[in-house]
């Protein structure tokens, strides 16, 4: 484990592989990947984080790093915005793949979605999650959203106790990938 500062900035086209990692680890059933990006799941979601218009773009993302090497990631847009850039990400699925998946809808208008948060294992522990969580709840704020939303699976007390720390509230909940998850939103 290291214990360099972690510093946070706003993510690059470059930090496309890490941001595919965040959400590749969000998601975190293996079956699950398999199914939304086939077989070479890390290397279509880097292609779609590399793009402009998608759920996973580079340009909806903060990277944590230190010395230099990205450590995690989180990654989240405008709700409003969710089937704009969820064409996006079929697209680039459907042409690396020759299929395109079918996903219920997580978030909606009203709410800045935080879609994937996750830090590199050997990185847990020390903040980095939270320090993510929190950079993403200002950059929403400061864009003028009044709320911001994410969903958590219900068995995953401890990520839910993280946001629920951070000031989000259990608002209802949502089937997503066939899991029951909490509905959680904090507001400004």
């Amino acid at each position: 484990m290291n214990n360099s500062k972690i510093t946070l900035r706003a993510a690059t086209r470059e930090d496309a592989s890490i941001v595919a990692q965040a959400v590749a680890i969000a998601i975190g059933v293996e079956e699950t990947l398999h199914d939304y990006c086939g077989e070479y799941y890390l290397d279509v979601l880097t292609d779609v984080a590399q793009a402009d218009d998608t759920q996973y773009s580079w340009r909806f993302a903060i990277v944590a790093e230190t010395e230099g090497r990205a450590v995690g990631a989180v990654v989240g847009y405008d709700g409003a915005r969710l089937h704009q850039l969820r064409e996006g990400t079929f697209r680039v699925i459907s042409a690396r793949t020759g299929r395109t998946p079918h996903i219920d809808d997580e978030t909606e208008a009203g709410e800045y979605y935080l879609d994937s948060v996750a830090v590199l294992p050997e990185y847990r522990g020390l903040g980095v999650g939270s320090a993510l969580v929190e950079a993403f709840c200002e950059r929403a704020f400061a864009e003028g959203a009044e709320r911001v939303g994410l969903i958590v699976e219900e068995e995953n007390l401890t990520a839910e106790n993280l946001y629920l720390r951070q000031g989000f509230e259990c608002v209802g909940e949502r089937l997503f990938f066939g899991h029951k998850m909490h509905h959680l939103q904090r507001c400004r």
